[in-house]
């Protein structure tokens, strides 16, 4: 493994719940992996000999020391993250981990850290609910085309959906999945391409190819925390019925990415796209 440093800052693939675990980059602010004024993690030292995941480890060194990711950071909370450039999509290549329930009311009782702990979140960002992955109260509170949102309910959303992405950015559509899928290689390899060089239960890693570092953040489903370690599952804005919506998974078993249904009431993590 390469040495590098860094600075500290749907229904059928989810029914073996019982499986559970408590290309270039560019962009208007490239940022290197590098040290900082905040110090510096021998990321080597950390993954050497690792073979599960490990929330202690920083999500940088998780990160493909090969790409050179731009950043964006959101102005609702300060926070930044990385991002990169797939074909002609530019993608966070960190889960979203915004929290703001005063701001956004759509995320009350809606999101999680894993395992409720707060610094997991800083590792692998927040698990939504499709309600708040779309921000369903703004929906519900437009003048003009107020959409009733949510599991239970068909609102037929359509065009770009922000939801809770920061501004200039939106949650992807079921189509936008695709197009990420056909410019890694297909849907049979982008489990492979898109999964981090690191992490994954049992060396189910993948080569990070194009620098999308997919963490296996697991998901929520009533308080309940499955697949840390074993399983990435991010929403997209695309309505299914009342009761799913289209998320996209991997899995530490595969070397292919899931494009299917899943219960809208699931926690996924979240990958925003910029408009």
């Amino acid at each position: 493994m390469k040495k590098f440093f860094v600075a500290l800052s749907m229904v059928a693939f989810l029914a073996g719940c019982d499986d559970s675990s408590s290309a270039s980059a560019e962009n208007n602010e490239p940022a290197a992996l590098s040290s900082s004024s905040a110090g510096e993690v021998d990321c080597s030292a950390l993954l050497d000999g690792e073979t599960k995941w490990n929330w202690d480890v920083p999500k940088e060194c998780r990160l493909n020391p090969e790409i050179t990711y731009g950043t964006m950071t959101d102005e609702r909370d300060g926070k930044t993250y990385r991002t990169v450039t797939i074909g002609d999509q530019v993608w966070m290549a960190e889960n979203l981990n915004y929290a703001d329930s005063t701001k956004t009311p759509s995320l009350k009782g809606k999101s999680w850290c894993y395992n409720n702990v707060a610094a997991n979140c800083d590792v692998a960002g927040r698990l939504y609910t499709w309600a708040a992955a779309i921000d369903s109260v703004k929906l519900a509170t437009d003048a003009e085309n107020p959409l009733d949102c949510g599991y239970g309910k068909t609102c037929g959303l359509s065009g770009k959906v922000q939801g809770i992405c920061p501004s200039g950015w939106h949650l992807p559509s079921e189509s936008e999945w695709n197009t990420l899928f056909t410019k890694v290689g297909g849907k049979d390899v982008a489990g492979t391409k898109l999964k981090s060089q690191s992490g994954w239960h049992n060396n189910g890693n993948g080569d990070d190819a194009f620098g999308f570092s997919a963490l296996p953040a697991g998901f929520n489903n009533y308080g309940d925390y499955y697949r840390g370690g074993r399983g990435a599952h991010f929403w997209s804005s695309t309505e299914y019925n009342s009761d799913h919506a289209y998320s996209m998974g991997l899995y530490y078993s595969n070397e292919y990415a899931f494009l299917d249904f899943s219960l809208k009431y699931y926690g996924f993590s979240v990958r925003c796209v910029k408009d």
